[in-house]
């Protein structure tokens, strides 16, 4: 089993070894393995430039890389699947979510497969007839509730 050690230590060896320390009693004395030792020596030959291959830093940015890529096809699939359930204007309104919290609106259309233009056309459309006449009885049905202590129900009526 691998086992991880803080950059510190690493550094700290490599420092002992420079001094004129063996890998031998390196080993010895730190209780580490001496491919370990040879590792990290190498590495740093690498990231000093004196011995070629990728750097530390290098491989850093395509871990953080690799892993921006697998949220990216986590993303995916959840827009495909939203796509299959939910209807386009639908979508809209979690894009309008999305952009309350931060998010670009050119890039939350292009995961959820709608046109920039058709967000922005719903976004700024005056609501319909239906839709304030929806807003209208469902206003006045929780009035009739309330007025009536939450007992009358349509089979009551």
């Amino acid at each position: 089993m691998s086992r991880r050690y803080p950059p510190e230590f690493r550094r700290k060896v490599l420092d002992l070894l420079k001094a004129g320390r063996s890998v031998a009693e390196l080993v010895r004395d730190l209780e580490i393995s001496d491919q370990t030792i040879y590792n990290w020596r190498r590495q740093e030959l690498i990231d000093t430039g004196q011995m070629p291959g990728v750097t530390s830093a290098d491989q850093a940015e395509l871990v953080a890389a690799r892993r921006r890529i697998a949220e990216l096809a986590v993303h995916r699939r959840a827009a495909e699947l939203l796509k299959e359930v939910v209807p386009p204007k639908d979508r809209y309104a979690v894009i309008k979510q999305m952009a309350a919290e931060g998010l670009p609106v050119e890039v939350c259309c292009r995961v959820l497969q709608v046109s920039a233009s058709g967000y922005y056309a719903w976004r700024d459309r005056p609501p319909s007839a239906l839709a304030l006449r929806q807003v209208w009885l469902t206003e006045q049905t929780r009035a009739v509730h309330l007025a009536s202590r939450g007992r009358l129900s349509l089979r009551s009526l």
